[in-house]
Parts: C-alpha cells; structure tokens; sequence
C-alpha cells in the first residue's frame, strides 16, 4: 500500500472498507503532511482533534458510507456549522454559520471527515489569499481556491472543494498539477456557498484521480457514482484553440498541438472547432461585474472600507455603473453561445483547449490569468483539467476537456481515454 496521505480518495475507501487502514491512521498521516507543508499555508482552519475524534467515531462504526472516514478540504467561502467561515475577508472574521452548506451535509452523511477549511482569495474574487504555491514558494498557486488546489497537490488532503465563477477551480488545479472538475451549471448545490454571481458559480472538485472525481460527484448529487470507463469507445475530439489563443504561452501552443496530434494517432479523428462571437470574454465579465456588483451589496455599503481596492474598485463600482440594459445583451448573448456549442457537440464528443496561460507565473500579487476558463464557465459546459508535463520554468500544464451540457459521465469517460495516451 501506499502511503496513507499518497492515496487517491478511491484507494483510500477501497482500504478502509477492506480493513487494511483505519480513519484515524489516513487523517493522521494528511495532517503530519500537512504540517510539513504548513509553509504553502494552504489551510485557514485545522483542527487536528476535532478530525481525530470524528476519524474514530467513523472507525467505531465501521467505515460506513461512500466516503468511509476519507478526509475532505472544504473551501472556505463554504458554510460549517463546527468551523469558521470567513470567506477570505476581514469583515467575516470569526464568523460561525448556523448550518452546513448542502455539500458539506452531503459529505458528512457519506462518512467523509472534513480536515478543514482551504484558504481562498478575497471573497473567491481576484485579492490573494496567502496559499503559495506547492513546488516554488515564488510562484501563484493560483485563485481562487488556492488552498484547495495546493492541499491535494501536496498530498495535505486527497479531494478538495473548490468553486468557479471565472476559472477558480480549473486553474489552481492545472498551476498545481493536480485534477480539476467543474460540472454542468447547476448541478451541484449551492444552498451554503458564498455567492456571487447567480448566472455563473458553480461548485468544483479538486482531486488526483477521475476515479475521486467520480466518488465526490456522486456524493454531491446523491446518487451512486458512475463508473469510469476505461476502456471506453474512442471519442471524437474538436481541437479549440479558442479566442483567447494569441494569449497562450510557446509551451502551451506546443503542449496543445502536441496532444492533438497524439489523440488524432491514436484514432480520435481530431477536428479544429472555432467559436464566436469572439468578444464573448467581453460578455461573461459584463455578467461577473453586474451580479457580483449587486450580491455584494451589504459589503459594499457597510463594511466598504474593508474591501480590497481590487474587488471595491476593479469589480463592485465598475459593476455598480453597467447598464442594466449591457447586463441583459451579455445574458442573451450567452444563452446564443450555448445554443451553438449544442450544435457543435452534436458532431463530436468533447472539445480539447488550453486549461491556463502557461505555468503559474511567478509573483503572489495576481493568481493568474483565467481567460481559457471563463468561456466555459459562461458556457455552462462540463469540463476538467488533467496534469499534462512541465514548462520551462518545471511548473506543471494542464489540458483542458470540455463536454456537452449534462454528458459529465461521458466527458469522464473520454477524459480516461484521453488520459491514457498523454504519457
């Protein structure tokens, strides 16, 4: 067996339930590790005895649920009832919620033990929080579920939550070098979860495995968990290079052509897809800024001197001042663009695009640059990232997977075909 803190969350329940490893033995070792990582500073609350007694009651019993004692970090503008939630601001300080949010319920009542809450930026917006990347401290581990990312990449904890309104979880885990799932809009819960744009958060999975993605999701929508098809047919890939290609670093560029032309090889019949309108970032920000603008009105108006300039000036005054009239043009173009993307999944199966800019670049002022994420995010699509190499600086890149609108098991399914040829 592996180390305990090594194990993917799927290894991990398949030797709790074999008794081959006990709750406690596995969030013991995360926290040692965690401990020895403390200096990525991934985690705004741990409470080792408040794990280890929950980790006992779970051995007590048996290790019974899907999730059988496995230890879950949990994003920290999501609501515990037994821990702070403090949204990554000074005006939330100390704050307790009454109840947990509906994910956390979720995880709790399949035998999952939540280690503890993972540091996010200002309100999952664009201020760091304090998480330092877990390969080279001079580097973003990007946002905003920083601290979800950098704690399964170190092996802190094997599965984190995390959410997304721009790129939050697609990026951290690509810059990390680890997996990350954001489902279909609308899937997961978000009764509990800080919002701040109604038209666009969703919550995410951050893991090391498809298998994990596949246990959590199921989980979060209580039902059982699809099985990943491995040896699934050979899907049919459209290569999008998207608007924002001219961004994408010389590493990026290579890494995409490079695993296009492997998929195309191996039999995927790999096809250029190209999307319009290609102002659509424009419309998704436009969207971001409005709602976000008004969902923060109580920050705004009592507690605004508390706010950083970059979310009170760069997003909430400048949302404050958008046309509602430019808010409904971004709502309708939006509902086209997805109207279209339908009719581009009717000819394949998913689509294949960068998952960042490049390696996550170095500085802790800014988490990166999330213009490969956000159009679907605003698309609504299911998508991953899956770790794919290095780039010059030894950081790791990602691709990115996207499927159609409520396929998320067969994007799934391509992505382990996918996955299988990458190396």
């Amino acid at each position: 067996m592996k180390r305990p803190e090594a194990l993917t969350a799927s290894e991990a329940v398949a030797h709790l339930k074999g008794g081959t490893l006990t709750a406690e033995a596995l969030i013991h070792a995360c926290l040692e590790q965690a401990d020895a990582g403390a200096g990525i500073k991934a985690w705004s609350w741990l409470d080792p005895e408040q794990s280890l007694a929950r980790a006992r009651t779970i051995d007590r019993a048996g290790h019974e649920g899907r999730l059988a004692g496995v230890p879950v970090g949990i994003k920290d503008i999501i609501d515990t009832a037994d821990m702070p939630t403090e949204h990554g601001s000074a005006i939330y300080r100390g704050n307790r919620p009454y109840a947990d949010a509906a994910c956390v319920a979720l995880i709790r009542a399949a035998g999952g033990v939540v280690l503890g809450k993972t540091v996010t930026t200002e309100f999952a917006n664009r201020h760091p929080g304090a998480t330092v990347h877990p390969r080279n401290s001079a580097h973003t581990p990007g946002g905003s579920s920083s601290g979800s990312a950098a704690a399964v990449a170190d092996f802190q904890v094997p599965v984190a939550l995390g959410t997304q309104t721009g790129g939050s979880v697609i990026r951290p885990a690509a810059f990390c070098g680890v997996i990350g799932y954001k489902p279909s809009f609308g899937e997961f819960s978000r009764v509990g979860v800080k919002m701040q744009c109604h038209s666009l958060d969703t919550l995410g999975i951050i893991c090391r495995s498809l298998e994990d993605v596949a246990l959590l999701r199921g989980v979060l929508l209580a039902q059982e968990a699809h099985r990943v098809d491995r040896a699934s047919a050979v899907p049919r890939i459209g290569f999008c290079r998207t608007p924002a290609w001219e961004h994408a670093d010389r590493d990026t560029h290579a890494l995409l052509e490079r695993t296009a032309a492997a998929l195309d090889a191996a039999g995927a019949k790999v096809r250029e897809v190209r999307l319009t309108p290609a102002d659509i970032l424009d419309h998704h920000r436009r969207i971001f800024e409005f709602e976000a603008a008004r969902n923060y009105a109580y920050e705004y108006e009592m507690h605004r001197e508390k706010l950083s300039p970059a979310l009170r000036e760069g997003l909430l005054e400048s949302g404050r001042a958008l046309p509602l009239a430019a808010y409904i043009e971004a709502i309708e173009t939006a509902e086209a663009f997805r109207c279209r993307l339908d009719d581009v999944f009717a000819e394949i199966d998913i689509l294949l695009a960068p998952s960042a800019v490049g390696e996550a670049p170095e500085g802790l002022a800014s988490t990166g640059d999330a213009r490969f994420n956000a159009i679907w995010t605003l698309a609504w699509t299911p998508c991953l990232t899956l770790p794919a190499g290095n780039g010059r600086k030894g950081l790791p890149l990602g691709i990115q997977l996207i499927g159609a609108r409520f396929r998320d098991e067969a994007l799934l399914d391509a992505a382990a075909w996918v996955e299988a040829r990458l190396h």
